[in-house]
């Protein structure tokens, strides 16, 4: 278990936000495996393969200490930041401290001569590194980069929701089950490791990441500030486009089985024309029975660009947990 002080008075410096950068770093985690793994058993599979077409990304970010530097997630400066936004951060990096992270990465281990090169030509190496990325989250996020936004829009407007309905606790209570808050200190459920952290003066950025899966990731000694990586409500869905299970018998006799059908897809966000399609009902049908549910309380819609995505409220939830 690990501390990490965040009383009362630090939700008003709380934020939320959605990066490119957590989710390329993150990915690279799921490629490694991991007990949520068999959900992504199809993007691994595709996503594998391609990576020695990205030696220097494929060494720094697969080190055998199976870490990333922190200069690749510097905490984002908006909600909604561009890739573009985020890698000209990582360029501004002083490169003395790109040098030192990539090699610590690598410590006690012989090196291979991407990872060298960080070295001898720190600034050639880096734009190396962030030429790779791109291609990287070209080939293998932006194919899923409209879930994985949505997901995170979707979480961060159900927190919001929930905040207003019932206090600003609600923005940090039951994130993530190897989270807790005991009203002092968020508390990480890390079987093996134990410490206290401290915030140190900075304001704590909680990053819905679709990548991170089961696991939570923290970063409590960036200079830049503080971040926390978990896992939106409904992630598991963001994987397959296999048909949502059935709703209850229960649910759809209180509900009528059509629209219990929709509150069981709205477990992960979904449009209208999304909901259309998996249910296989006209368009103006699955709006129907979505501003029903939202107009009841069960459903709260959030703007996403130029989308208007569904998703189940906790009352929601519980409805279709029932």
């Amino acid at each position: 278990m690990i501390e990490w002080e965040f009383g009362t008075a630090d939700l008003a410096g709380l934020r939320f936000a959605h990066s490119p950068m957590a989710e390329v770093v993150a990915s690279t985690f799921a490629l490694r495996g991991g007990s949520d793994a068999w959900l992504q058993a199809s993007w691994r599979a595709r996503t594998a393969p391609m990576l020695p077409s990205w030696p220097t990304f494929a060494a720094v970010l697969g080190g055998p200490r199976g870490a990333a530097p922190d200069f690749l997630t510097p905490p984002p400066r908006t909600g909604r930041p561009t890739l573009a936004e985020e890698l000209a951060d990582v360029a501004a990096t002083p490169l003395d401290q790109v040098a030192g992270q990539v090699h610590a990465g690598w410590a006690g281990h012989d090196a291979p001569a991407e990872i060298d090169r960080f070295a001898r030509d720190p600034r050639s190496a880096l734009t190396a590194l962030l030429a790779e990325t791109r291609a990287y989250y070209a080939a293998a996020i932006r194919p899923l980069w409209s879930r994985l936004r949505g997901a995170a829009d979707a979480e961060i407007a159900t927190r919001a929701r929930a905040a207003a309905e019932h206090g600003a606790r609600m923005l940090v209570d039951e994130l993530h089950p190897k989270l807790g808050w005991n009203g002092s200190a968020l508390l990480l459920r890390y079987p093996h490791k134990h410490g206290h952290w401290s915030l140190d003066g900075h304001h704590l950025t909680l990053l819905p990441t679709g990548f991170a899966g089961t696991e939570v990731y923290a970063m409590a000694k960036s200079p830049t500030g503080r971040t926390l990586w978990y896992a939106a409500r409904g992630h598991g869905n963001l994987w397959s486009p296999a048909p949502p299970p059935g709703p209850t018998e229960r649910l759809a006799a209180l509900l009528g089985p059509t629209r219990a059908a929709v509150l069981t897809l709205l477990a992960a966000p979904h449009s209208t024309g999304d909901v259309a399609a998996r249910l296989a009902l006209a368009t103006g049908t699955a709006s129907y029975h979505l501003t029903t549910l939202r107009d009841a309380g069960l459903a709260a819609a959030v703007r996403a660009d130029r989308r208007l995505l569904y998703q189940r409220t906790r009352l929601g939830d519980q409805l279709a947990a029932g």
